[in-house]
């Protein structure tokens, strides 16, 4: 596929913001879903003003980092356990986001911020690894000041399941894709603990067509894009989606 082919193949008209980036910059840094499109999708939903003070939260390689810095003015503090700071401040100042970017490499159980310094904090296909907790919501909002939005995508479900997963996703079910939950599920986790109101709790549009579509895209440089192409081609929005939940510190 040549960079002209790739760029069309990337460019989506509900992401008119991430059509504009360098498709093989997008590709090389590739961490599962595609992060640009999550991230316009969340923001489409948040209230962001230049000068904000925003966490990104298991931000892989700070792709979304750099877009809500560039897109947005915003100043961003990119933190990942994964993903060691020094090769993210690299790509950042590569991309010229070295004055509103800041790399840190912390657990989301040990975040090195005082409390109410943040105007918002985000986190697009990582808060299910470690936000599942019933008491993790009281842990995060603590670094956003009175009225801050917090906002996620995740992986996630159309409806909550049982024991078992429907018996055709079973052939390429992962024991770890227990953290998806719905909306609804998110929803009441948030809601319940006092410390944020709800905003909206939706499932993207279309955002098993947009997994899937990202998958086929860049099955030759993603080992699981196959295997996980075919569960979304098979399940086709009946299961699988991506939950988008924002909320406000209370």
């Amino acid at each position: 596929m040549t960079k002209a082919q790739l760029k069309q193949s990337l460019a989506l008209a509900q992401y008119p913001r991430s059509a504009q980036y360098d498709p093989e910059w997008v590709m090389r840094n590739l961490m599962g879903p595609n992060v640009l499109w999550l991230t316009e999708a969340l923001t489409q939903r948040m209230d962001l003003k230049p000068g904000m003070r925003v966490l990104d939260m298991g931000c892989g390689k700070a792709v979304s980092s750099i877009f809500l810095a560039k897109e947005f003015s915003v100043q961003v503090w990119a933190n990942d356990l994964w993903i060691d700071a020094t090769q993210n401040w690299s790509r950042i100042q590569e991309a010229g986001m070295d004055e509103r970017v800041f790399p840190i490499h912390a657990e989301a159980h040990a975040l090195p911020y005082a409390d109410g310094f943040f105007d918002a904090i985000v986190s697009m296909d990582a808060y299910q690894y470690f936000g599942t907790d019933d008491l993790y919501i009281g842990t995060i909002a603590r670094y956003l000041k009175p009225g801050g939005q917090l906002g996620i995508v995740v992986p996630g479900l159309t409806h909550e399941l049982g024991a078992q997963p429907p018996e055709h996703l079973q052939p390429y079910w992962e024991w770890d894709f227990g953290c998806f939950h719905s909306p609804d599920w998110w929803r009441m986790l948030w809601q319940r603990s006092g410390k944020v109101r709800v905003e909206s709790a939706d499932l993207l549009p279309e955002g098993w067509r947009e997994w899937l579509h990202w998958l086929e895209v860049c099955a030759d440089a993603y080992p699981g894009a196959p295997g996980q192409a075919e569960m979304l081609r098979i399940d086709a929005g009946r299961t699988l989606g991506f939950s988008r939940i924002v909320a406000r510190k209370s």
